[in-house]
């Protein structure tokens, strides 16, 4: 049981972006990864979810035994992969009770059904996944007129960032990879987005937390901290090379690699 990423290589418009990444995430494991802007980072996270715009030209993800680098997002998410996004979209008109129902029956009901509920299931149904939305939204401390509105829209940043998580709460994925959860958050907001995040942290589930920053990881204690430079991962240790970043920035890496 474990995701795995081996060798993955990832262009973006022509251009390797990614050059040649080993990662192993198990249930149960936080893994962090850091690096200055352009590193690779969001290209390697957008590249395991299956975004068509990033190709993979060379490598595989394995997820829990299962090569997974060919399917589409839709299906990398009923397998257990989940990614929060770093610049959430707007998504007028779309209500977000509903969106998570949909997103919710599309990874874990639709292909258990026997046949089509009546209505009156349906309704309840309904009524039994509002009130475990009323149940998640204390995590991220949201109040429930906010599942009324639409997706994202006129949400501040704090509340996009919190509206990923409550996906998250709700989905329950094997994996999830958070691509900068904490840009943009001010300090209340950080710690109820990484405290939501500690009390979904067992050993069902394995985490990869993408950040520049050491501050999220203050408050949620990585077991494996990685590096990320041009593309590459060279540098991994435990939770105290966080700190040592904090402290003297990504120059000395770079110093050390270099020799």
């Amino acid at each position: 049981m474990a995701l795995e990423i081996k060798n993955l290589k990832v262009e973006v418009e022509d251009q390797l972006i990614v050059k040649g990444i080993d990662l192993t995430i198990k249930p149960g494991e936080i893994h962090a990864l850091m690096g200055r802007n352009g590193s690779g980072k969001t290209t390697l996270a957008k590249a395991l979810m299956g975004h068509p715009k990033y190709s993979i030209v060379e490598g595989q993800i394995i997820l829990d035994g299962e090569d997974i680098t060919e399917l589409p997002p839709n299906e990398r998410a009923k397998k257990g992969l989940f990614m929060s996004f770093q610049y959430p979209v707007e998504i007028p008109g779309v209500n977000f009770a509903n969106f998570l129902r949909q997103a919710y029956r599309s990874i874990h009901e639709d292909e258990k059904r026997e046949k089509v509920p009546t209505p009156q299931e349906e309704m309840l149904e309904a009524l039994k996944f509002r009130n475990m939305l009323k149940s998640k939204l204390k995590l991220v401390d949201l109040p429930e007129s906010f599942l009324d509105r639409y997706l994202n829209e006129g949400f501040s940043g704090g509340e996009k960032k919190r509206a990923e998580i409550l996906q998250l709460a709700v989905l329950q994925p094997k994996y999830a990879i958070l691509d900068e959860t904490d840009s943009g958050l001010d300090i209340d907001a950080l710690r109820v987005v990484a405290n939501a995040i500690k009390q979904m942290a067992d050993e069902t589930r394995g985490y990869l937390i993408i950040t520049h920053y050491q501050r999220i990881l203050s408050y949620i204690e990585p077991d494996y901290v990685h590096v990320m430079m041009n593309g590459k991962i060279v540098k991994s240790g435990g939770k105290d090379l966080a700190h040592e970043l904090e402290k003297h920035g990504y120059a000395w890496i770079e110093k050390e690699i270099s020799q």
